[in-house]
């Protein structure tokens, strides 16, 4: 297995867990996935050491939590290329050896803010919207090519990381995933399966399936309760004030962080939707059988 990151003190403790977790052997390569050269070539230094990539996940963000009136054109820029171009980089470079051998598995993690944009964080979310743009754009053509590398999305609802206490902030007081909130392991799993299934969409928890919904069936009116709740739902009761962020530089190069935020007290370990979402084909059997009994006890009454 390999890891990209910026931050050398986490990459090298996401390393180490990664060992310890039964990987026989974890490679770690400092990266900014907004260089595309610096992508490419940790993308061929992952091919010397550990052989042909077979999976590879897109799993970049940054963000400034401020409105639109105190966001500035370079704030808006670096997101863009961490959370847009952090992507396509990492698709270009795994694509290139996925196509020569055609084979491969591409996951782009994704998030119930591709699906709707929220008030606070409009440079990360018309970034996301925008990888949706590019994926579904790759995708028709690898159909075209009638290609068998495979494509696939998983849509993340809020999740108990770092971040919160690393991003940028304009806010009066500490961000915060707008709840309800699920720990990082949630989304481990639902990735790890995604790539080993590659479903066209995954839908990670509950509150991921009612944003997709709502934004189909009442966008309008989700813009009045976002407007009304939204920058209070994503912030605490804490005052926050300056502070270092990691927008343009790492804060995990000499402290690791961990993939635990400090929300673990209201995050949730599991996800039912996801189990169902991950179990259909063995609960469509059960239910013919289900089905099937219930019509021959009727047949015998």
């Amino acid at each position: 297995m390999a890891l990209l990151a910026r931050g050398r003190a986490g990459l090298e403790a996401a390393r180490r867990e990664v060992e310890a977790a039964g990987a026989p052997e974890a490679v770690a390569v400092a990266t900014d996935v907004s260089d595309a050269e610096a992508v490419e070539a940790a993308a061929s230094t992952v091919d010397e050491e550990l052989g042909p990539v077979d999976v590879w996940v897109n799993n970049a963000m940054a963000s400034v939590f401020a409105p639109v009136s105190r966001i500035d054109a370079d704030e808006i820029r670096r997101v863009t290329e961490v959370t847009y171009l952090g992507y396509v980089n990492g698709t270009l470079a795994a694509l290139e050896r996925m196509r020569a051998r055609d084979r491969g598995t591409l996951v782009f993690v994704g998030s119930s803010l591709a699906l709707r944009g929220i008030p606070g964080q409009a440079a990360y979310c018309g970034a996301k919207h925008a990888i949706e743009g590019f994926r579904d754009s790759l995708r028709a053509e690898l159909r075209a090519e009638n290609s068998n590398v495979a494509l696939t999305t998983v849509n993340l609802p809020a999740v108990n990381t770092p971040q919160f206490s690393w991003v940028r902030n304009r806010l009066p007081r500490h961000p915060q995933p707008m709840p309800p909130i699920f720990q990082p392991e949630v989304a481990a799993r639902a990735v790890a399966w995604a790539a080993d299934h590659a479903p066209r969409e995954l839908d990670v928890g509950l509150p991921t399936l009612l944003v997709r919904w709502a934004n189909r069936l009442a966008p309008a009116l989700l813009d009045r309760y976002l407007g009304a709740t939204g920058l209070d739902d994503q912030q605490t009761d804490e005052p926050v004030g300056e502070r270092p962020d990691n927008l343009d530089v790492p804060l995990d190069d000499d402290v690791d962080f961990g993939a635990r935020g400090r929300f673990g007290e209201r995050a949730h370990d599991r996800s039912g939707q996801l189990w169902v979402a991950t179990h259909k084909p063995g609960l469509s059997v059960a239910g013919a059988a289900l089905a099937a009994a219930a019509a021959v006890l009727a047949r015998r009454r």
